[in-house]
Order: C-alpha cells, then sequence, then structure tokens
C-alpha cells in the first residue's frame, strides 16, 4: 500500500505534533564514532543544537523534545500557524531573513536584514503569505536543518553527494497519551542503545538538558532576590550580575515547557516572552518532575528488543540529585523562602565565594536540612 503523503497527515493551518526522524545515508556513524575511518564526529551533535536553539527562537515552531545518536536524530515539534498569525508583515519578514540571510557576520551566524530586505518581502502579498505559511511548517524545519548539516559536514570532509537519506520520516500525534509515549521514546533513545545507563548521562537529549537547567537554577541566584544590606550597592550588582544573566538564559530555555495546565492556562496561542522560543504553552499535563520520575522508572524496565536500560542497583532520579520526593515539592514550592543569595546544596554553596570579598554565603536552616533528608 502506497504511504500516504505527508500533506494529509499535516495541515499548515492547524496545530499539529509531529515526531520526526532522520537518519544519515547507508546507516554510517556520521555523527558519532565511525568504526570505519576510526574518527569521532560528535562534534556534529553540538552542531545540530545549535541549529535548533536557532530554529526554536525563529521559526513559529515548538521543540517538545529530542535526541542526537550517531547516525539519525528524533525531534518532536508542534507547528503554532497560530503563533505566526499574531506577527507583523515585518516580523514574519524579519524572521525568514534570519533563517536563511543574504549576508553572514565573519563567525557565520546571520546579520540583521536590513529595511529593505524586509520590505522586499512584506511588501509582496504573495511571496509574505508563503513565507508566513513556511515557518510553521515543519517541513521547512526539517528541509534546511538537514541541508545546513550536510553542507557543513560535506565541506569538512571534503565531499560531495547525501548526508541524510532522502525523505525524512514523520508521524503526528493526535492526543496527550502518544506525545508522552513518544517523548519517552525519544529521551530514552541513548539508553536503550546502551550509550549510557542513566538519564542525565543521555548527553545531547532535551531529558539531559531539563535536567541540566533545574540543577542550575538551584545552584543560581534567583533574580528578585535582595542582597544582604551588609553589602555594598557596588560589590552587590558586581556579585549578582553573573548568576542573573545564566538564569536568564537556562539550558532548556528553547524547549517548550513540560505541563500545561488545561484549565488554569491562558487559552490561544501564549506567546513566549522571551526570545528563545515562540511560545510558553506545554504538552503534558503533568509537572516536569514527574515527566522525569516516569522517564526514571520507565528506564529501569527492561524493553524487548533493547540492549540497554537502567540498572535496577541505581537509586532514582530525585535521590540522585540529593532529594526526595517531599523534600523537592517543599524546595520548589517556597524556593524564595528558602534562599537568600545563593541557592543549592550545602556542599555547593559552602565551597563558593562572593566575587567581589571572597565570603562566605549564607544558607537558611531549613535549606539544609532539606538537602540532610536523604544523606
Amino acid at each position: 500500500m502506497a504511504r500516504m503523503s505527508r500533506a494529509e497527515v499535516f495541515d499548515p493551518g492547524e496545530v499539529a505534533v509531529g515526531h520526526v526522524f532522520s537518519r544519515t545515508v547507508r546507516r554510517c556513524f556520521l555523527m558519532g564514532d565511525d568504526p570505519v575511518s576510526g574518527k569521532n564526529f560528535d562534534h556534529r551533535k553540538r552542531w545540530i543544537e545549535e541549529y535548533l536553539q536557532q530554529f526554536a527562537a525563529t521559526f513559529g515552531i515548538d521543540l517538545l523534545c529530542y535526541s542526537l545518536l550517531s547516525n539519525h536524530f528524533h525531534l518532536i515539534l508542534r507547528s503554532r500557524p497560530d503563533v505566526v498569525a499574531t506577527w507583523s508583515d515585518e516580523e514574519v519578514a524579519r524572521r525568514w531573513m534570519l533563517l536563511c540571510p543574504n549576508h553572514r557576520k565573519a563567525d557565520g551566524s546571520p546579520m540583521e536584514p536590513t529595511q529593505p530586505e524586509i520590505n522586499s518581502i512584506a511588501g509582496c502579498p504573495v511571496k509574505r503569505e508563503e513565507i508566513r505559511r513556511r515557518l510553521s511548517d515543519l517541513s521547512w524545519w526539517m528541509r534546511l536543518l538537514c541541508q545546513r548539516v550536510a553542507m557543513r559536514a560535506n565541506r569538512e570532509d571534503e565531499e560531495h553527494g547525501r548526508f541524510f537519506q532522502d525523505r525524512y520520516k514523520a508521524t503526528r500525534l493526535t492526543d496527550e497519551a502518544s506525545v508522552l509515549a513518544c517523548a519517552a521514546y525519544v529521551d530514552l533513545n541513548p539508553i536503550r542503545a546502551a550509550m549510557c545507563e542513566r538519564i542525565e548521562d543521555s548527553d545531547f537529549t532535551s531529558a539531559q538538558r531539563r535536567i541540566q537547567a533545574e540543577h542550575e537554577e538551584v545552584h543560581e541566584t534567583p533574580p528578585d532576590e535582595a542582597t544582604s544590606h551588609e553589602t555594598p550597592p557596588e560589590e552587590a550588582m558586581s556579585e549578582r550580575s553573573e548568576p542573573i544573566a545564566k538564569l536568564r538564559h537556562r539550558r532548556d530555555s528553547f524547549l517548550s515547557p513540560v505541563s500545561i495546565d488545561e484549565l488554569l492556562d491562558p487559552i490561544g496561542p501564549c506567546c513566549s516572552d522571551t526570545p528563545e522560543r515562540c511560545s510558553d504553552k506545554g504538552f503534558l499535563a503533568m509537572s516536569q518532575a514527574d515527566y522525569l520520575e516516569l522517564l526514571d522508572w520507565t528506564a529501569r524496565q527492561a524493553a524487548p528488543g533493547k540492549r540497554g536500560k537502567t540498572p535496577a542497583s541505581v537509586p532514582p532520579l530525585l535521590q540522585r540529585l540529593g532529594l526526595d520526593q517531599a523534600s523537592w515539592c517543599e524546595l520548589v514550592s517556597d524556593f524564595g523562602k528558602l534562599f537568600c543569595t545563593v541557592a543549592g546544596s550545602p556542599d555547593s554553596v559552602d565551597s563558593m565565594r562572593s566575587h567581589g570579598t571572597h565570603r562566605r554565603y549564607h544558607l537558611r536552616r531549613r535549606a539544609r536540612e532539606l538537602f540532610a533528608v536523604t544523606d
């Protein structure tokens, strides 16, 4: 039976979630350890992550999950034509010119388009509407992503020809159960492939990004936290500037949030307040902590036909992070009360010193007690 055309499965005018998958030609390990040449190409996975961040900030598409392996990659994308509809004609033109720039900087990054370049698209109704459709089209995301990686890799290897197989595969996810199952499948790919045993060690996955972001946030200064009255304003500003900057650029800020509350969350496009993604709408009716815990449990279960799993002897994820469930909930709900200038585990906070005067940071007693529960 002939495969149904993608245009029949994905309507460019409606919001849709899709699992997309692309493999390198001839199943060669062109993005990892290549047994033929003996070379390691892990740096190409970093290229893809860079492109994913750029695309998430520019396209009208949410990046829900991803995993990058040695000869293929998985993405879960959600098209957002409703978000693109809120953009002005000039914004549509500007975003497209950032994706396909006429001029680039010395480091290869796109230059900000000039007004005449923006007007060349915004002033043409036919071209403008075509570009508007492209910005929420999963096929254009994959087309540009595979093209950029292929051209860059071919230049590096001084080769010609195809890098990825002709046609990428796409599956539409129609309900929450399918989205959840697919998200777990994507995030657990390295574990199932026996490349690692723990979620936090699953390099180049969205799950690892989310875990790292949560871990770093606990160790950084809350942006609205008042500085100590003992510290002069000039020194306090110097001490706080770097942590605040880190908080504003979380490792997972280009990913769609996990949690969505269908009763309380606003209805509609929910455009993002940050320039790193197109919307702030989640995709699962559970918290991120619950999702990661589910991943951790799933990783321990043997999967037919798969080599790898998390050993039963490995402690649960929250315990590996130094928390139990009750401590985690209190840590999240009372974060502003528990931490003053710096937040983190006692070991990490006690090992730090202020940048200006090299003084110790203070950690409240209750915060120390929460981290001591699992010691």
